[in-house]
């Protein structure tokens, strides 16, 4: 129990937060009626407004300086325009969802990396504007408290008679930091990173335009402030930035709640009351924070509509790196939004004056009715923007349809045309993007976290507050259920909520009754044969390591395709890509992902290639290069040539010697299995080392009966011998098992690869697999004090590890084939459990770490 508190300390923290600012809201706002806020913010003057307007989009602008400050800080330049563009959506998402998703989310990591940046670069850039933030913090804040100090309430956490000791603090600390910028030259080492200090004149920089966005943000509220009393600047901005923070650290998305508590606390106490503060609050939130993703969402729907114009390519070509990314995430939010605008409309009045002009016009049955499904609705928008974020097709389906029914119930029930044209936006941003939702899963057997249910859940608290608040003059009487009139609000917003409610409880119900998952392991006879059906099928020949018998199994739905893994520590590896329909791989992925998450393991595929990369992005993991994989193209390859005299000459030479070559089908193994492990345990004592598995083949009987052996025989005894995978269609002929007598000739593996190339072609395959080359292709720049540290390792490996691994060795081995290197990579979740998890691969193929520390 403890465990599971500390795991999901953050949503339960926000959660007792917000029911917390939920009390002293009821507790401020007790004398104030909801018409009041409404007055105060339709009163707010229009040239306030505009003011408001264009300090948001300067202080957009001036974000953009943020990344362009973080990126001269890793020396990795890119041009204005997109830094501006990424920008702009990265931080109208960001500002939207909190802290949390600036400092840490997968959104930065798909950014920048499509840019090039490596993840070291990335994690230096999270850290340079993480701390940016904070230092603008401290500096005008510790102006603010000084030059007009706050009185503090008696409520707040620590015994301060003014805010003035908390700005000397943030002063010191500032002064700290520009000591250290000084004289400081050496990297700092935290936790396995490298992070340079930034030269003076960059920090300097930092902390200039963090403080001019602080004030750009607090001039906003400000803006809209001014015209209910005369407070000044420097005390509204205590306030402000003791409200952010507070919203900062509660966790919750944007500080919603949180925020508007503190400010209705603290500002009174400057002459304005809690429904002006209120009011400007709420004008506050949709112009910084609503409009921005608005018009982000719409960015993204401008994208996928001119990326199809040919006159228009060049914009495709400025979004289309990191659009796709960001599309489902910002259209997540945004559909998430929706239903939370639904249902807060459900819960506040109707416009007397537009609910008696449609009194003329609709029968009261429409506009009860609009009313009830306009909040459910609301909710099932709740629950479908999960599914937007799990790349659902049937959620963007029914979102899509919810959002235009969502528009005509707005109309309907109070002809709220303000929320219709909102969920208009939203809609348009939604439409064009049906190619970023390719799952066909069922919303019912998704996994909801802990912190998506809390956000649901403060959603719906936060509306039935709303609506006891605005009808708190109505006196509750069970008759109030079945009351039905025009001007029936409190009746109407009663029935909404049930309504609401009801479908949510409906939907955790089926969850709950839902069939449980069929746990995936070894596989029964039915499947094996499937298995073997969809390895014969498949063109890659690594998928014949389904077929060594060390494997768990995950098969599709249609049994089509299936995921081969293993499990060691809490590592769950997959090896290699899925086999087996492509069509059905992304939903499988989906479904390992979520099955590691249920038994609080880390997926990680090892080796898999470039076609799928964007799924495993998908997914939130983090892709490290571990190698190259050569193939060489059969059609084009000979022996003519000076180029390849030396396998001229070593083929003659051991033809020379009498040895000889031949291909034995798989049905005449069996009777050479006695000679073929004695050539084996022969090679593995030379070599003192033991069998490796999973991500290779080994001596098993029943494994080697499968597969034709190529054989280098002299003088009638098997000298060498190699196991052959042959994919379908003849696309790929691989060797796997490959063993020779150590008192054999030399040089008779290149004479069993270049016979067994020459045979491949002459048998018609397309390309001839010579396997992987560890740690080859990381460029010699990642020797440097900016690479990643993985980088920097696998660079110094691969140059000086030759007494673990003859890297180099084999790589210059294979290049004499002139093969066409193709990347792999390791697709693992983020943070510092690389070296954990790589240990756990090593143990994995070698049968526990005694195999993985032997040569």
């Amino acid at each position: 129990m403890n465990k599971w508190v500390l795991n999901n300390f953050r949503p339960l923290l926000g959660i007792c937060l917000l029911l917390a600012a939920l009390v002293v809201l009821r507790r401020e706002l007790e004398q104030y009626h909801y018409r009041d806020i409404v007055r105060s913010l339709r009163a707010l003057p229009g040239p306030n407004m505009l003011l408001a307007l264009g300090l948001t989009l300067l202080n957009y602008l001036v974000l953009t300086v943020y990344d362009t400050l973080a990126l001269r800080y890793i020396r990795h330049p890119l041009s204005y325009p997109r830094i501006a563009l990424a920008s702009f959506v990265g931080y109208a998402f960001s500002n939207n969802m909190g802290m949390a998703m600036i400092a840490g989310s997968t959104v930065r990591f798909r950014l920048y990396s499509a840019w090039g940046l490596t993840t070291q670069q990335i994690a230096q850039v999270v850290a340079f504007y993480s701390l940016t933030l904070w230092l603008g913090l401290a500096g005008i804040g510790g102006l603010a408290f000084l030059v007009e100090p706050m009185r503090l309430p008696d409520w707040f956490p620590f015994s301060l008679a003014s805010t003035r000791p908390l700005g000397v603090l943030l002063l010191l600390l500032l002064t700290g930091y520009l000591l250290l910028s000084a004289f400081r030259h050496r990297p700092l080492h935290i936790r396995g990173w490298e992070f340079p200090v930034p030269p003076l004149r960059l920090s300097a920089a930092q902390i200039l335009v963090s403080c001019l966005d602080w004030a750009l943000a607090g001039g906003v509220l400000y803006a809209l402030l001014s015209a209910g009393a005369g407070l000044s600047y420097p005390a509204f901005l205590s306030a402000f930035l003791l409200g952010q923070v507070a919203g900062l650290v509660s966790q919750i998305p944007g500080g919603l709640g949180v925020f508007e508590t503190v400010l209705v606390l603290l500002l009174p106490s400057g002459g304005l009351p809690a429904s002006a503060v209120l009011g400007a609050l709420l004008a506050f939130r949709g112009i910084y924070y609503l409009l921005p993703l608005c018009m982000a969402a719409l960015l993204l729907a401008i994208y996928e509509f001119v990326q199809r114009r040919e006159r228009y390519r060049w914009i495709g070509r400025a979004f289309g790196q990191w659009v796709p990314a960001l599309a489902p995430r910002v259209l997540t939010l945004t559909t998430f939004a929706a239903g939370t605008v639904l249902l807060f409309s459900g819960a506040t009045p109707a416009l007397p004056g537009r609910l008696a002009w449609l009194r003329d016009l609709l029968p009261l049955p429409v506009v009860e009715i609009s009313h009830l499904l306009g909040s459910v609705f609301g909710a099932a928008l709740l629950l479908l923007s999960r599914g937007l974020q799990l790349r659902l097709d049937a959620a963007y389906l029914l979102a899509s349809i919810l959002l235009a029914a969502g528009m005509l119930a707005s109309l309907l029930k109070g002809l709220d045309y303000e929320e219709a044209i909102l969920l208009g936006v939203m809609l348009a941003a939604l439409l064009p993007c049906r190619g970023a939702f390719y799952r066909k899963a069922s919303l019912l057997r998704e996994p909801f976290s802990l912190a998506w249910g809390l956000a649901i859940f403060m959603v719906l608290v936060g509306s039935v507050s709303l609506g006891l608040f605005s009808h708190k003059h109505v006196e509750y009487s069970n008759d109030l259920w079945w009351r039905f009139a025009f001007a029936s609000d409190a009746p109407r917003f009663l029935r909404a909520m049930v309504g609401a409610a009801a479908l949510l409880l409906f939907f955790a119900v089926a969850r709950l009754l839902r069939p449980a998952r069929p746990k995936a392991g070894a596989p029964t006879p039915a499947e094996t044969g499937q298995i073997r059906a969809i390895v014969a099928a498949a063109p890659d020949t690594s998928a014949n390591l389904a077929l060594l018998g060390d494997k768990l199994f995950l098969m599709s739905e249609n049994r089509n395709a299936f995921i081969m893994y293993g499990v060691e520590g809490r590592s769950w590896v997959a090896m290699g890509d899925p086999v087996g329909d492509e069509q059905e791989s992304a939903e499988l992925l989906w479904r390992f992902r979520e099955r590691c998450d249920l038994h609080g393991g880390w997926p990680v595929f090892y080796e898999v290639g470039v076609e799928r990369l964007f799924l495993y992005l998908d997914l939130g993991l983090t892709l490290v290069k571990i190698g190259e994989q050569g193939r060489v193209p059969l059609e084009s390859f000979t022996l003519e040539g000076s180029a390849r005299k030396p396998m001229r000459h070593v083929r003659n030479r051991f033809e020379k010697l009498g040895c000889t070559f031949e291909v034995v089908p798989s049905e005449n193994v069996p009777c050479l299995l006695p000679e073929l492990r004695q050539v084996s345990d022969a090679w593995l004592a030379s070599k003192n080392t033991q069998e490796k598995r999973f991500s290779l083949g080994f001596f098993g009987v029943e494994y080697l009966k499968q597969y034709p052996a190529a054989i280098v025989r002299l003088a009638g005894k098997i000298q060498a011998f190699a196991n052959l995978w042959c994919g379908a269609r003849k696309q790929e002929l691989s060797p796997d098992l490959m063993r020779y007598l150590p008192a054999s000739p030399p040089d008779i593996m290149e004479y069993l690869f270049i016979q067994l190339i020459l045979w491949g072609k002459e048998q018609g395959y397309s390309w001839f697999n010579l396997g992987m080359a560890p740690l080859s292709g990381l460029d010699a720049g990642s020797r440097s004090a900016l690479a990643p540290l993985w980088n920097r390792l696998g660079a110094f490996l691969y140059s000086h590890g030759n007494h673990f691994y003859n890297f180099q060795g084999l790589r210059r081995y294979k290049e004499k084939f002139d093969p066409r290197w193709e990347p792999r990579y390791l697709a693992v979740p983020g943070g510092l459990l690389l070296p954990r998890i790589l240990t756990n691969i090593a143990s994995l193929i070698s049968g526990g770490m005694r195999g993985a520390m032997s040569r």
